[in-house]
């Protein structure tokens, strides 16, 4: 075992006291509990860590380093924990299709950390089941919903806005906007009111997810007058609520989304984080609002030390999402969870979404032990190059009918009208005069069930599943390699939390040593999870 040096500048104070651990069992005891704020000594010319005692200018052992104690609720921006009702600056993202399920949310809302449902392609009933549920079990409103921009089905996110308004969902998670929509400045202005004092109260909070500067600016402005007029006439908002409305920006939070899984532009946390910061700091500057937007941090983050980068650089929140489908709350298959226990983080790649196909858009997913990433991308290549299903080459068709539906397109395109009649007819309307849309709204058949597939196990479609998953989860997997958390069985969602906000908070003070001139031995500066945190 290494030991404890020392190459800084001594503080030119002393300690005296009688509590003084000089073993490296002891010292790394003392390390490990934040709680208590520690006294690097000089003993000797040895290190020791103190406890309690007196720091003066007189006799005694020198002093190296005094570091604080530290609670990982310090790590962000504590408006955050505040306006959300959250013990950390942490949340779990949607992940769509109920994979961040029910059960993940009330999970980690019961551990008080901020979750989203992910209602991401959902039929309104099923995200009403959900609603209901939630709200059942969190009465105290410590939870969200994703609303995810629908450019191609503008109906379902109408839908999805129309059932959080009516049932008082108060904090929605808008992903994947491209531009504002009436949908989601109706869902943020509904819940506008003037306050006692004459201030604005905010009771519809909006946190967006986004990874584009042009993108960001929009959320933090206020909304459009264009827009804001649109919806007074059509009886949406009243208004007052409109006036309200230029004192606020659009969303309460913006999540800088990097590398992560599903819907990305695999930007580097890196570059992207400080970049919205700079554009938050300037945008408060001509606004003034009361409470500035809170930035926050998502992509790539699964260990301790990714939670504490974010932080460093500023971050007010970060949001996990790959590594909470692999949790036994997840709406993922127990095949799912293991094959992405077993990812490294070069086990990922691009593939066509389903519900931007048209528009050549990607997500991230798992390529190990699937075909999925290369059967979408040889349905997308076939999309750009031919004008209708009748155009593709009879053995094409064959090979696909074989291989990847199973089925005849005649026979897909049968269920595809069956899906939209229930969820937004005139889909079909408009494909039925576009020969090239029917072909995309069938090729989606496949990129929309693949999903499902993986969420309820489908046997036989293995090979078929689509798993969005970021680098993150490989990271994750590292991590906890030869520790509890090696099997998946043993991974919860709220557990994970902890460990993540309390392994940043310990790696923080390791850092504070570190500038300090104090260097530890190698095996030290590790936060391993030992057992589980949660107790309840």
């Amino acid at each position: 075992m290494g030991t404890i040096s020392f190459s800084g500048v001594s503080t030119g104070q002393t300690w005296r006291g009688d509590d003084i651990a000089t073993s490296a069992d002891s010292i790394r005891a003392r390390l490990a509990d934040l709680t208590r704020p520690l006294i690097l000594v000089d003993d000797g010319g040895r290190v020791g860590v103190a406890r309690g005692g007196q720091i003066t200018a007189g006799d005694g052992l020198p002093v190296i380093a005094v570091v604080p104690a530290i609670d990982p609720a310090q790590l962000g921006d504590r408006t955050f924990q505040a306006d959300h009702d959250a013990r950390y600056g942490y949340m779990a993202g949607a992940m769509a299709g109920g994979i961040a399920s029910e059960e993940l949310v009330i999970a980690l809302g019961k551990a008080g950390l901020l979750a989203s449902f992910g209602s991401a392609g959902l039929v309104p009933a099923r995200v009403e089941a959900a609603i209901q549920r939630i709200q059942a079990e969190l009465p105290e409103g410590r939870y969200a919903f994703n609303l995810i921009h629908s450019p191609n089905e503008a109906a379902m996110e109408r839908g999805a806005v129309e059932l959080y308004l009516r049932y008082g969902v108060r904090t929605v998670e808008a992903s994947a906007f491209l531009d504002l929509t009436p949908h989601v400045v109706r869902y943020r202005v509904a819940g506008l009111s003037r306050g006692a004092d004459g201030g604005v109260q905010i009771n519809n909070r909006v946190i967006a997810k986004l990874s584009r500067r042009e993108v960001a600016e929009l959320f933090m402005r206020p909304a459009p007058p264009r827009i804001l007029s649109a919806l007074v006439e059509a009886g949406h908002i009243t208004a007052e609520q409109a006036e309200l409305a230029a004192h606020v920006p659009m969303a309460d939070d913006i999540t800088c989304e990097a590398d992560s899984g599903g819907h990305t532009d695999n930007r580097p946390l890196v570059a992207l984080l400080p970049s919205i910061l700079a554009l938050r700091d300037q945008i408060q500057a001509e606004q003034n609002y009361a409470t500035p937007v809170r930035v926050g941090a998502g992509g790539g983050i699964g260990t301790p030390s990714a939670a504490l980068a974010a932080f460093m650089m500023g971050a007010g929140y970060i949001v996990t999402g790959s590594i909470n489908q692999s949790t036994m709350e997840a709406g993922s298959s127990l095949h799912t969870k293991k094959i992405l226990s077993e990812a490294d983080m070069a086990d990922v790649a691009d593939a066509p979404a389903a519900d931007m196909f048209e528009m050549g858009v990607k997500v991230q997913v798992l390529k190990r032990g699937t075909m999925f990433p290369m059967r979408a991308q040889k349905l997308y290549d076939l999309y750009s190059a031919y004008d209708s299903i009748e155009a593709i080459p009879q053995k094409e068709r064959e090979r696909l009918e074989k291989t990847v539906f199973r089925s005849t397109l005649d026979d897909i395109w049968a269920g595809t009208v069956a899906y939209f009649n229930e969820r937004d007819p005139e889909q079909i309307r408009r494909a039925e005069a576009n020969p090239k849309r029917k072909m995309a709204l069938i090729f989606r058949w496949y990129l929309g069930l693949s999903s499902r597939w993986s969420n309820t196990g489908e046997q036989g479609r293995e090979l078929d599943y689509q798993i969005w998953c970021g680098p993150a989860m490989g990271a994750f997997n590292a991590w906890a390699q030869g520790t509890y958390l090696a099997d998946y069985q043993n991974r919860r969602a709220a557990d994970i939390a902890l460990h993540i906000m309390h392994g940043a908070a310990f790696l923080y003070r390791l850092q504070l040593l570190s500038v300090a001139g104090v260097r530890l031995p190698a095996d030290w500066l590790a936060y391993v999870p030992a057992a589980p945190l949660l107790t309840t």
